[in-house]
């Protein structure tokens, strides 16, 4: 079992940045992608960016050169930098982690509860 728990969300102004943390606890040798994902109010959990073991990435086009997705290995965390936050960024984020290579939501083995964006205009 792979334990994921987020944090960093919060309410920003459009224009502001944060930086969002996942921490992997438990059987995390199994993995072999992390990924984010968001859920706006009222639609469907999307996928954001992935990192794999060998360290490599994608993104969403809707969040190419904004967000960027990082992993520091010696603290079991990977984190997402979102830049130029925009009103519709506003999502509940999630954390989830596959022991396959895929990012496919229903694929997906562990999920976190998530972590609130709220950005204003």
């Amino acid at each position: 079992q792979v334990q994921l728990v987020e944090s960093g969300g919060g309410l920003v102004q459009a224009g502001g940045s944060l930086r969002l943390s996942c921490v992997a606890s438990g059987s995390i040798r199994s993995i072999n992608v992390m990924a984010w994902y968001r859920q706006a109010p009222g639609k469907q959990r999307e996928w954001v960016t992935f990192i794999t073991n060998d360290g490599s990435t994608n993104y969403a086009d809707s969040v190419k050169g904004r967000f960027t997705i990082s992993r520091d290995n010696a603290k079991s965390t990977i984190y997402l930098q979102i830049n130029n936050l925009k009103p519709e960024d506003t999502a509940v984020y999630y954390c989830a982690a596959a022991t396959r290579y895929t990012v496919v939501v229903a694929q997906m083995d562990y999920w976190g509860k998530g972590t609130l964006v709220t950005v204003s205009s």
